[in-house]
């Protein structure tokens, strides 16, 4: 007969994962304090008093020399001193990333050293006044002290924080140079006056829904997003349906796709022919017409209200129709055909499929069209400036932004009409987002 030893039960819990989640715990409340005395050291120098006399202080080199010096030599001369900067750029980076997950006292002083020296020489290559020198080296000190203590902890080990920054840097940098600052300067501008240096709160912002020229700015925009993506993939579904039928498809198609493969400055001055109106003989054609059958002339681009507007509507309507057509063709032909024999068998008749099965079944590319449609109607600003010049309040945020710092230099209003223009933008990019991560789920 033999005999069962019975083991004790085992916990659920190990040590290890306690000892983890408590070091996480630490790791991440160190990294929260060390954000906390950057930010709080940022704005000490944003408060410290600045000299009259501010003298630059840096390594005796700084990006903005760097630019100035490549741009006094020839051309020729310009493009193979860029290949070799990034190149040895590229280079280091490379060798740190190669050295960075090796165990070692030399890799290990490699990275301190790393972690130190790299938000140094960013910040000193910025050429700080030397008022702020003092703040910029301690932001500095304080940055790499974050990164290294997150590396040294890293769960996968040390090196890999320091390894992914160096991986993620290049294009970390040029999305916060290129679009990270120029947002948030954009938003605190637009709390200043025209000359950027007194506070006025909410003044743009009121400027922008009061003054015709703002007002106007934010309504047609408002149309041109309501309108445009609707028409346009309506047409364009239309020819999708209708042309996948027809004899001479690919011919058919290019015709109707070839107005969005002009640029919106090319398409603004041939519609800008068809729009002309002037004493004497019509040479626009829509006025010619007229004339033809007994009427007057029309300044169709000077006639408010909202006459302008739908003629500036009709040119980007027309560019972007077939776009629309070549996504909407695409997707009716994925639909599988099973489905559409089906419902055929069951008596629906071709209304009734493509409502009840086409539609559906490219749900997805609708969704997709209608919003770059109407993101890229947010931000038109070619035919406005080509064919009106936003006169005749048939201005838009995108051509009112530029017009109020291009042409009045005020930098106040400018911000305050790219912050209302992104607002509108931003729901759109979220549920983009949101879509597009519920179709990774469903695959």
């Amino acid at each position: 007969m033999s005999q069962t030893t019975m083991s004790p039960p085992t916990s659920t819990t190990s040590p290890r994962s306690g000892r983890t989640t408590a070091s996480r715990s630490v790791t991440i409340g160190a990294m929260i304090v060390g954000a906390i005395a950057i930010i709080g050291v940022f704005l000490a120098l944003l408060v410290s008093p600045e000299p009259e006399t501010p003298v630059p202080t840096s390594l005796g080199f700084s990006l903005k020399s760097f630019f100035v010096w490549i741009g006094g030599l020839n051309p020729l001369l310009q493009i193979p001193i860029v290949l070799v900067v990034f190149a040895v750029v590229a280079t280091i980076l490379l060798l740190l990333i190669e050295y960075a997950p090796r165990h070692g006292k030399g890799y290990f002083w490699l990275r301190l050293v790393a972690c130190f020296v790299i938000p140094v020489l960013a910040f000193m290559l910025l050429r700080p006044y030397q008022n702020a020198l003092i703040y910029v080296m301690i932001i500095a000190l304080l940055a790499g002290g974050m990164l290294f203590f997150a590396d040294y902890r890293a769960r996968e080990g040390a090196g890999y924080t320091l390894q992914l920054l160096l991986f993620m840097a290049p294009a970390g940098l040029l999305l916060i140079i290129g679009l990270i600052y120029p947002a948030v300067s954009t938003v605190i501008q637009s709390f200043f006056d025209k000359t950027g240096k007194d506070f006025v709160a909410l003044e743009n912002y009121q400027w922008v829904f009061t003054n015709p020229e703002g007002f106007w700015s934010v309504i047609n925009t408002l149309i041109w997003a309501l309108i445009a993506p609707i028409v346009s993939t309506i047409f364009g579904l239309a020819y999708a349906v209708f042309i996948d039928r027809a004899r001479g498809e690919k011919l058919l198609k290019v015709f109707v796709f070839m107005p969005f493969a002009i640029s919106f400055v090319g398409a603004g001055i041939i519609w800008k022919f068809i729009y002309d109106y002037r004493q004497g003989d019509q040479i626009g054609l829509l006025n010619a017409i007229v004339t033809l059958f007994g009427g007057k002339p029309i300044g169709w681009l000077d006639t408010t209200p909202l006459v302008n507007t739908i003629c500036l509507l009709i040119v980007f309507i027309w560019t972007q129709t077939g776009f629309a057509m070549v996504i909407l063709s695409a997707a009716i032909k994925a639909v599988p055909t099973e489905q559409i024999e089906a419902a055929s068998l069951d008596g629906a008749n071709a209304w009734e499929r493509f409502r009840n099965v086409t539609v559906p079944g490219i749900r997805s590319s609708l969704i997709v069209v209608l919003t770059t449609i109407t993101i890229a109607s947010l931000k038109v600003y070619d035919i406005v400036a080509v064919m009106t010049g936003g006169r005749a309040n048939s201005t838009v945020l995108g051509f009112e932004m530029v017009n109020q710092q291009q042409r009045f230099q005020s930098y106040g209003h400018s911000s305050a009409l790219a912050v209302v223009l992104f607002l509108f933008v931003l729901p759109l990019i979220i549920y983009n987002a949101r879509q597009i991560r519920k179709q990774r789920e469903i695959r």
